[in-house]
């Protein structure tokens, strides 16, 4: 009868190299779009264990959660488990890589509509949000011309309508305050950016504020007398 340490020299059995991911759902990402984003995301750690699961299912796991917008334990059995995938986002959130990934196609997405990367002119707005059971006291609040109590995002877009900065405040939170807030942001984050356009939350103090601390136009953009409900004004599809 053999011995339980016969062979163990050869050292452990070598792990079955992994096979590429099949898609599975509209959010997977297919082989160009990885092509993109592998080389944005940091190198597998030299030391301890080596990762088990792909990183590319770790990054479609992400998507689809934002795409089906379900609880991270109530996602399918096909991906990675939960727990692998959140301390993998986690620790991409919080050492800017998502930033980073997010930026460089942004930039991408300039370049190939004619665009300068860095963009010169964006357009301000918020939304409240009501908030769901997860949002705590703390992080909460009453948004009474809304009537809706939660949280609100404000956000800096290019005039193609892509992110360049955003900021999630309780909804109790005025449009200018967050606005200020949001527009120091946006000086860091993209310099380049000279004009910014705004509905009407945004007049008053915060104009010359921008003007005198930011060196940037904030321009109020009125809503025509006789408009009611929706409408697209035309200023803002200037392309810059």
């Amino acid at each position: 009868m053999s011995s339980p340490t016969q062979g163990a020299a050869s050292g452990p059995p070598k792990r079955k190299p992994r096979s590429k991911p099949t898609k599975r759902y509209p959010s997977d990402l297919t082989d160009a779009q990885w092509s993109l984003i592998e080389p944005l995301l940091p190198p597998p750690a030299t030391s301890g264990r080596a990762e088990e699961h792909l990183r590319r299912e770790i990054v479609n796991a992400v998507l689809y959660l934002d795409r089906a917008g379900c609880a991270w334990r109530l996602w399918p059995k096909c991906f990675p488990p939960w727990e692998t995938v959140y301390w993998h986002w986690a620790r991409w959130k919080t050492n800017g890589t998502a930033d980073r990934v997010h930026d460089a196609l942004r930039d991408r997405l300039r370049d190939a509509s004619g665009r300068d990367p860095m963009a010169s002119a964006g357009v301000i707005d918020s939304q409240s949000l009501r908030g769901a059971d997860t949002v705590g006291a703390a992080q909460r609040g009453y948004d009474a011309g809304k009537r809706t109590n939660g949280t609100k995002r404000h956000i800096v877009v290019d005039t193609l309508g892509l992110l360049l900065v955003v900021l999630v405040t309780a909804a109790s939170v005025q449009d200018r305050d967050g606005g200020r807030r949001l527009l120091e942001r946006l000086r860091f984050a993209m310099p380049s950016v000279a004009l910014v356009w705004a509905d009407g939350g945004y007049a008053g103090r915060l104009v010359r504020w921008a003007k005198d601390r930011l060196r940037l136009v904030l321009q109020v953009v009125r809503k025509p007398a006789d408009q009611q409900g929706f409408g697209v004004f035309p200023i803002l599809l200037t392309p810059i």
